[in-house]
């Protein structure tokens, strides 16, 4: 059977890891002179922490290759093919470092590395469907060959409850930001073409904002690939997610609506607060 890997930009939760059998490769995020692996031995929390007390957003970079040969070695030896999804190459070298590993190996042939064009749980459904293709016998070129089929019809977006962060990383200005603090404006943030770019602009409360913001894709939403659905968070309060779930699940349309925690390198970028409703088209 193929073998599934990701980086750990997938945001996906343990359970799912474990259900589909995949494995995940961790990128590295540095607090100052501390180097810690995401999803191993640091978590959001101590992300903004460490951010609010220093002013800055964390540095984060491509996992090691020494991980990645780590991480494919047993796999390539027993000759089994595998698929690795990596976070956009327009935001990270992770997917260049999984090939690089499996140059290193000797297993260009075997190790097949799909650059998702997403992030966050934009990655995660593309995972989900290529372990669930796997499972079902079909081999690496039949899975690679239906990720590039559905790469365009995932749908990424988000809202984010601050601007601070995103400015403190670069990715938005310093007025911008200031601006937004005080008008309480709440963009929304979209995953196009592998890069992120913003949309609409919300404002008001968090509360009304996301519910905004997920009402507008109602059409959508209910033409949507019925499978799953996900929320995914960067620590919003319990009871607006619950009003999230509520709503997806009063659509009668999805499978599942599955609730997901972003992961150390997306909550250092996005802040806390952050919401997405990620589904394919």
């Amino acid at each position: 059977m193929v073998k599934i890997i990701t980086d750990s930009t997938s945001d996906l939760t343990v359970d799912l890891l474990e259900k589909y059998d995949i494995s995940v490769l961790p990128l590295h995020i540095m607090l100052g002179e501390d180097e810690y692996l995401d999803g191993v031995n640091i978590t959001p929390q101590e992300i903004y922490d460490w951010s609010d007390a220093h002013g800055m957003t964390p540095k984060t970079s491509a996992p090691s290759q020494e991980m990645a040969e780590e991480l494919l070695k047993p796999y390539v030896e027993a000759g089994r093919q595998v698929v690795c999804f990596s976070i956009s190459g327009e935001m990270s070298a992770s997917g260049s470092i999984m090939r690089l590993a499996a140059e290193e190996l000797g297993a260009s042939e075997l190790v097949h590395v799909v650059d998702s064009a997403n992030l966050s749980t934009g990655i995660g459904h593309l995972v989900v469907e290529a372990a669930i293709m796997a499972r079902a016998g079909a081999d690496a070129e039949e899975i690679v060959r239906r990720m590039e089929e559905l790469k365009p019809l995932v749908r990424a977006s988000f809202v984010v409850d601050t601007l601070v962060y995103l400015h403190r990383g670069g990715r938005c200005s310093g007025l911008a930001a200031m601006a937004g603090s005080v008008l309480k404006l709440h963009p929304r943030i979209v995953v196009e073409d592998g890069k992120m770019n913003p949309g609409k602009k919300y404002r008001g409360h968090l509360d009304k904002v996301v519910m905004a913001y997920v009402t507008d894709m109602e059409e959508d939403l209910k033409h949507a690939k019925k499978d799953r659905v996900f929320i995914t968070h960067s620590g919003c309060d319990r009871e607006l997610v619950e009003q999230v779930r509520a709503y997806l699940t009063s659509l009668h349309h999805f499978d599942e609506v599955l609730e997901t925690r972003a992961g150390g390198v997306i909550s250092s970028h996005c802040g806390p607060g952050t919401l997405g409703v990620l589904f394919i088209a």
